[in-house]
């Protein structure tokens, strides 16, 4: 798009591979994509970096797996800690191998627990920050459930160069009660997944997965003039990257319309919503 680059995340729903994906991205509009490593072997995290040469596309960013975030910070996990380091590490080295800049990371997986951070797990995640500075490679780390792990890794290790920040808009509204982060970590930003939502569903704020529903922009309850002022006032003028879902979660239905529509319509659809967020961005920066 015009004096704005746009990423869209392949995904495992969208009915073809991911190869395939990212040449119906380029078809359709957009300038880059990311992927989510963990749900693909690395041969095919390689192929997807061999297309986005051949396609001109902009590899934006590998997703790292978060199965193991919560063991980070428990002190009697230190075993399956260990190993969730390692997992970070062969990520990053495959954002090496591949040229990729950024690894997305979540810092913590979990929604039962008292949400209570560690000395432990706030020296995993150096351990690995420590190996992203060695190999070049940044660490942006997204907001999900438990914002307190979030802060206690950016508290320490937000000064060093290879750490930034990863916003994701629907996340914010579902998990994180809306609080603008932009306005705590916004100078740290160097990732966006952006998307819609609906907010928290239960009633006593009892916040679950099943909410996190990666929605077109414009199809949920976020107000887009606000968040688009967020993202001008924290200087922020880099890629934007969204991250849609066309399936609905397990009980949830908000998404059955995406899933109706052939691959090349919805996608089409994503460009378009991505483009008026940009607009707005533009328009608001040039003012």
């Amino acid at each position: 798009m015009y004096k704005q680059k746009l990423c869209l995340s392949t995904c495992g729903t969208y009915g073809i591979s991911e190869v395939e994906q990212i040449r119906l991205f380029k078809k359709v509009g957009f300038e880059g994509f990311n992927v989510l490593w963990g749900y693909m072997m690395d041969d095919t995290v390689r192929e997807c970096a061999r297309v986005a040469k051949e396609e001109g596309m902009i590899f934006q960013s590998i997703h790292a797996p978060w199965n193991m975030c919560g063991d980070m910070w428990d002190p009697d996990c230190q075993d399956d800690a260990k190993e969730g380091i390692e997992q970070l590490k062969h990520c990053l080295d495959l954002c090496k191998e591949c040229g990729v800049p950024i690894m997305v990371c979540h810092v913590y997986v979990g929604f039962d627990e008292e949400y209570i951070p560690t000395e432990i797990g706030i020296e995993n995640y150096g351990k690995v920050i420590d190996y992203a500075e060695s190999i070049g490679v940044k660490i942006a780390f997204e907001n999900t459930e438990g914002e307190v792990y979030l802060k206690a890794v950016l508290d320490r290790y937000g000064d060093r160069e290879c750490v930034g920040f990863c916003w994701d808009s629907g996340h914010e509204m579902c998990y994180n009660f809306s609080q603008n982060l932009l306005a705590q970590y916004g100078h740290l930003l160097i990732a966006t997944h952006i998307n819609d939502n609906l907010g928290v569903k239960d009633y006593n704020g009892k916040i679950f997965w099943h909410d996190d529903l990666h929605l077109l922009p414009f199809d949920g309850i976020a107000d887009w003039d606000e968040l688009t002022n967020r993202i001008v006032d924290c200087g922020y003028d880099d890629i934007l990257t969204f991250e849609l879902n066309n399936k609905s979660k397990p009980n949830r239905h908000e998404n059955d319309k995406y899933d109706k529509m052939p691959i090349e319509e919805y996608v089409s659809e994503a460009y378009a919503r991505a483009c008026k967020i940009a607009t707005m961005i533009n328009n608001k920066r040039n003012k």
